[in-house]
């Protein structure tokens, strides 16, 4: 399978990546500098260095591509447009090259629903994660919304708090739901979750949350 990962320098990127290779997936990584890439991945990878917000210098990294993933993240705790802005930009070289799938990351915070307990629901997320990140979760609200109403074969991928801890491969999903009791889910595990549902094509115009 050909896969392109977009944001591939951060952790769930380079998981996307060294998961890929391990499924013997040709894997190309769109970065701004190859350096930032580990020696033992970059040399196994094909590698394009572009700026992701120009659709013209990213389009022949989609191009031909089974399935495209962005891993894109924002490490600014004001106002943001790196999510919305590359999705844009990802959809518009996707649409010129005639590209279909795309997975997205986003966030288990940014949706408070019937799939929490009543604490994370009414309490946790709404009064105290969403108001911490209200700048990085309305980035990736308009960033949704662009996937919502494109054409594309979209899937969007929301993993609770991040962390290191490596693959379990024991985590837990849910759709158009968050996970209850979904506190934390290792990068390696949203990776694996992500490169499963490429080919589930009933989790195409879904939003899937997973826990570890």
């Amino acid at each position: 399978m050909k896969i392109t990962v977009f944001g591939a320098t951060g952790g769930t990127g380079l998981e996307l990546l060294r998961q890929g290779l391990e499924r013997a997936h040709d894997v190309t990584a769109v970065v701004r500098n190859a350096d930032r890439l580990p020696a033992g991945l970059r040399d196994r990878l094909d590698v394009i260095e572009a700026d992701i917000m120009n659709p013209a210098a990213i389009a022949p990294a989609v191009k031909g591509r089974d399935a495209v993933l962005s891993a894109m993240g924002s490490r600014e705790r004001g106002p943001t447009t790196v999510q919305a802005g590359s999705i844009t930009s990802i959809l518009a070289a996707m649409r010129q090259e005639g590209a279909r799938r795309l997975l997205m990351v986003s966030a288990s915070g940014l949706a408070a629903d019937a799939g929490d307990g009543l604490f994370t629901r009414y309490v946790l997320k709404p009064l105290i994660i969403q108001r911490v990140f209200r700048h990085s979760y309305a980035d990736l609200a308009r960033a949704e919304g662009l996937l919502r109403a494109s054409d594309a074969d979209w899937t969007i991928v929301r993993p609770a708090r991040l962390t290191d801890d490596g693959l379990t491969g024991s985590y837990r999903t849910a759709r158009d739901l968050s996970v209850r009791g979904g506190l934390r889910t290792t990068r390696a595990d949203v990776a694996h979750c992500m490169l499963e549902l490429i080919g589930d094509r009933t989790s195409v115009g879904h939003v899937v949350s997973v826990a570890t």
